[in-house]
């Protein structure tokens, strides 16, 4: 199991008896997830430093996860940042509209580039992204960049949808139009991240459907969508 840069959204795919790897740029996340896993399952937790945003790096922390785990049966790609307000259009650089699409298109396609290839050919195997819903319905004054990049990554994995219309592995998105945060940071319409997690895992762990979007707006959609399919 890779979950690209995502610390917590996965642990409880490791409960279930996976080994699940989770690769971050920073290693102090890597360690508060070591903390938050419980004692039983923490050895099928792999952690690895790396950035999987670049092509080199993406590449290098693929052949570091190959050489402890041998073998990768389910990607799970989430990338970006939660949030971004800098401002109006005409207040902002070059340079800060390139660092947005860096960061949510640019490291999507990067780390897709590396690690599809581990799972592309086999019908057991799936490839999920996890997107936002800013490039569709969260647009207001001061977000137009988050906008454009998150309409960036989104259109990316149409993209991917229309260009490998029959790939062997379950290729799917789940597109999350509200917040998700920890019991403590909770707001109304706030996905729980660990109920998020436990429904991602299952849709991954179900293999039954592929180029699907599964749009989740509310907690119910946790299970409505996901869990019981009704799109």
């Amino acid at each position: 199991m890779v979950n690209v840069k995502t610390t917590r959204l996965l642990a409880t795919y490791d409960s279930q008896g996976f080994r699940v790897a989770v690769i971050s740029r920073d290693s102090a996340r890597l360690d508060k997830l070591k903390d938050f896993v419980s004692p039983s399952t923490k050895g099928n937790l792999i952690t690895l430093v790396g950035n999987v945003g670049s092509e080199d790096g993406a590449e290098e922390a693929k052949q570091a996860l190959l050489k402890l785990v041998g073998n990768v049966t389910d990607v799970v790609s989430s990338l970006g940042f939660s949030w971004w307000q800098g401002g109006p259009p005409h207040t902002q650089t070059v340079k800060e509209l390139h660092w947005v699409i860096e960061t949510l298109l640019l490291s999507t396609f990067a780390s897709w580039k590396a690690f599809f290839p581990l799972v592309r050919d086999d019908s057991d195997c799936t490839y999920t992204f996890i997107t936002g819903g800013a490039g569709e319905k969260l647009l207001m004054p001061g977000t137009g960049f988050l906008t454009v990049g998150a309409a960036s990554a989104l259109t990316f994995c149409q993209v991917l949808r229309e260009e490998y219309p029959d790939v062997s592995c379950k290729l799917n998105q789940v597109k999350i139009n509200t917040g998700v945060g920890t019991p403590e940071r909770m707001a109304p319409g706030f996905l729980n991240h660990l109920e998020l997690g436990q429904a991602v895992a299952t849709l991954i762990e179900r293999r039954n459907t592929s180029h699907t979007i599964y749009p989740v707006s509310c907690p119910a959609d946790l299970k409505t969508v996901i869990l019981e399919g009704n799109l």
